[in-house]
């Protein structure tokens, strides 16, 4: 069965589709891409004479770029005090159940870090389906070391049809075709296809946990086969079917972890352990997921510095965790319409019978997990802002997507304080 969201015009897709998630890459990548959601966004944000999206994200693909390639030893500075202290204020009373880590990149040579409980470890939810992307772009890199071309060809050509490790998963995923004045949104279904570049974007934007299961799948192909990637539908089934568990576990610890050392972080601190299916898990057992807010930072970090990977993946990856759709959780917050984001968001919560206590999505009472990485660049402004930043939370019983949406704008607050716009001088009036 096929599922419509009907009656909605194209002009008004962008708006209404923020249920599915929020949207990445930029605007004009359809060509590069081939993912062709990105040509509908882009005729719904000209034809409604720029009303749809925020200023933040509109910017070009050629304009996203790398803040630390020219920095290649960078680490983080030592905490700073005063900025820890600020940020510590800016958590309120619920501080204990905060990770938080911000590093201000704003003045180039004199980069600030501050934290609290910046080693917190908890369950990254779906920002972990950054650590399959990170697997899948080094899968590329060791099949194509030396040609960018070959990569390109493979993301752009490589159709892949969903298979049983999509099973089972809720989150609705968009689909048009030129020419549609509607867009589908619906979950994936057995039988649907797209190309690699596509199946990213699905996994990363509406966070879709049978397309995070599909990359995977992919990566575990890719790492296998090498240059003979892809294979027909019947090998790829037969590899999975064949290959002992313990092997596909492996393989598996290969790819999620494996890439994270080569890229010089640490899997211990930085962990996404399975697949994010029952089935998939079923498939090719896996293990459990971790992270800290300073895992995450350094991950920023290597991003910035062109070090996932390599600059070229790096590069990609920014730009697949840019968003232009409505934003959701921390990246909602109004404070940051006229900044670039660059964001991925994921949650975990559970509740239990409490008298007086009603379970609602965000809002566990056993836990709430919600985890936001970002990069945010203020580009409507002067200095421009750039600042990295991570955050998980556990704070019970209250709704998370609020708390990250108050904290970013107290956090951005916090920025625009440390680099107020400078003072033009008013000629004073005889």
């Amino acid at each position: 069965m096929r599922f419509l969201r009907a009656g909605i015009p194209l002009l008004f897709f962008c708006v209404m589709a923020a249920a599915s998630g929020a949207r990445a890459y930029p605007l004009d990548g359809y060509d590069d891409t081939g993912i062709i959601r990105l040509e509908g966004y882009r005729i719904a944000q000209q034809n409604s004479a720029g009303k749809v999206l925020p200023f933040g994200a509109m910017l070009s693909t050629r304009s996203i770029d790398l803040a630390l390639t020219d920095h290649p030893e960078f680490s983080l500075p030592p905490l700073d005090a005063a900025f820890s202290a600020r940020l510590r204020e800016a958590l309120g009373a619920d501080a204990d159940a905060w990770g938080v880590a911000v590093l201000d990149l704003t003045e180039a040579g004199e980069p600030v870090y501050a934290a609290h409980q910046e080693t917190r470890m908890m369950n990254p939810g779906s920002v972990g389906k950054v650590l399959i992307a990170l697997g899948l772009f080094q899968a590329l890199a060791d099949a194509y070391p030396d040609d960018l071309g070959a990569r390109q060809r493979i993301l752009f050509e490589t159709q892949v049809e969903a298979d049983g490790f999509i099973r089972r998963d809720h989150h609705e995923v968009p689909f048009w075709q030129p020419g549609q004045e509607e867009i589908e949104h619906r979950p994936i279904v057995l039988g649907d296809t797209a190309n690699l570049w596509t199946w990213l974007d699905w996994m990363l934007s509406p966070s879709s946990n049978a397309a995070g299961s599909v990359v995977l799948e992919q990566a575990m192909l890719l790492a296998e086969f090498g240059r003979a990637y892809p294979v027909p539908a019947e090998e790829a089934a037969t590899f999975f079917r064949t290959t002992p568990k313990r092997e596909l576990s492996r393989d598996l610890v290969s790819i999620l972890q494996g890439s994270v050392r080569r890229s010089g972080l640490d899997p211990g601190v930085l962990r996404q352990g399975a697949f994010f299916t029952r089935e998939g898990k079923r498939r090719v057992p896996g293990g459990k997921s971790w992270a800290s807010s300073r895992a995450w930072m350094d991950f920023l970090v290597a991003m910035e510095k062109g070090a996932l990977v390599d600059p070229w993946s790096s590069a990609q990856l920014k730009r697949l965790l840019y968003l232009t759709q409505k934003r959701i959780r921390y990246a909602s917050a109004p404070a940051l319409d006229t900044s670039a984001v660059f964001y991925k968001s994921g949650s975990l919560f559970k509740c239990r019978t409490e008298k007086g206590f009603v379970c609602e999505d965000y809002a566990g009472n056993v836990w709430n997990f919600m985890n936001s990485i970002a990069v945010v660049e203020s580009i409507r402004r002067s200095p421009k802002l750039r600042y990295l930043v991570v955050v998980n939370s556990n704070v019970l019983r209250t709704n998370a997507v609020e708390e990250h949406r108050a904290l970013a704008a107290r956090i951005h607050q916090v920025m625009e304080e440390r680099h107020p716009p400078p003072v033009v001088a008013v000629p004073a009036v005889d």
